[in-house]
C-alpha cells in the first residue's frame, strides 16, 4: 500500500491495524560514469515497493540527501544538514497527527545516517524539554548494510565493490529499470579509495566519481538477487521494530 496511492479513508482503515510506515530516503547525486543520478533513492524506493505488497504503508521517496561533496559533478544536488533535518521532523510530525507512531526510514545513501539519526534525536528532545512522553518510534535502516545483501556483494564482487557507485548498488537499479543498464568500458579499472571531503577535494581524488568499485561487474540478473535479498533484511528489520508494540 502505498500513501501517494491512497485515499483519506483508506490511510483511515489502515491505521485500526497499524500505526507503522515506511519512508524511502536517498540522495541524488552522481554514481560515477554508469551508475544512475538517482541511483540512492531508486534502490531503496524498489525495496520499499516489495513491503507495500506485503501490505505495509509506504510513504513518499525523499529523494534528495546529504550531498555536497558530489557538487563537483553535474547534476547532483545536496540539503543541508539543517534542512534535511528538518524535512525528517516535518514528515514525522505531520504523520503523527494521524496517529502514526513507528516511523521505519529505508535509506539508501551513507551520508544521510548522522543527519537523520540527528533528526530523530531532535524530536525527542522536544519532547523531553516539553516534559512530555513521545510514543514516536524512529528507525533508520540501510538496505546496502543488511545481513543478505552484504553476503550476496562478498559473494558476486569481493572487494570490488568498493564504497560508492558499487555493482551492488547499480545491478539494482537495473532490476528496476532493465532499459537503462550501461555496458562502458572503465578506467582505470579499480579507482582509488579514500575518505571523502568537500565537493572540490572530492573531484580532485576520484575524478570519475567512483571509489574504490568496478561497477562493470554488475549485471542486470544480479539485480534481481538483490532486491529479493535486500526485501528480505527489510521485512526482517521493519517486523523486528514495528511489530511487537504496534497496533
Amino acid at each position: 500500500m502505498f500513501l501517494q496511492r491512497a485515499t483519506w479513508p483508506e490511510v483511515e482503515s489502515y491505521l485500526e491495524r497499524s500505526t507503522g510506515i515506511v519512508v524511502p530516503i536517498g540522495s541524488t547525486e552522481q554514481h560515477g560514469p554508469t551508475g544512475l543520478i538517482g541511483t540512492d533513492a531508486i534502490c531503496p524506493e524498489t525495496i520499499a515497493a516489495g513491503m507495500a505488497e506485503a501490505g505495509i504503508l509506504v510513504g513518499p521517496t525523499l529523494s534528495i540527501g546529504m550531498a555536497q561533496h558530489h557538487l563537483g559533478f553535474p547534476g547532483s544536488i545536496t540539503l543541508r544538514p539543517s534542512t534535511l533535518m528538518a524535512l525528517v521532523g516535518d514528515v514525522v510530525t505531520s504523520l503523527s497527527v494521524h496517529g502514526f507512531t513507528h516511523f521505519y526510514f529505508l535509506n539508501g545513501h551513507g551520508g544521510n545516517i548522522a543527519t537523520v539519526n540527528a533528526a530523530f534525536a531532535e524530536i525527542w528532545a522536544q519532547a523531553s524539554l516539553a516534559q512530555r512522553s513521545s510514543d514516536l518510534r524512529m528507525k533508520m535502516g540501510n538496505w546496502f548494510a543488511g545481513q543478505r545483501v552484504r553476503a550476496l556483494a562478498r559473494e558476486l564482487y569481493g572487494d570490488a565493490d568498493g564504497s560508492h557507485a558499487t555493482p551492488s548498488e547499480i545491478a539494482l537499479t537495473w532490476h528496476a529499470y532493465p532499459d537503462l543498464a550501461r555496458d562502458e568500458a572503465l578506467d582505470p579499472v579499480r579507482p582509488p579509495d579514500g575518505p571523502i571531503r568537500d565537493a572540490a577535494d572530492y573531484r580532485k581524488h576520484f575524478p570519475d566519481g567512483r571509489i574504490g568499485s568496478e561497477p562493470h561487474r554488475a549485471k542486470p540478473e544480479h539485480g534481481k538477487r538483490f532486491y529479493e535479498a535486500g526485501l528480505a533484511d527489510a521485512l526482517e528489520d521493519y517486523r523486528r521494530f514495528a511489530g511487537a508494540d504496534s497496533r
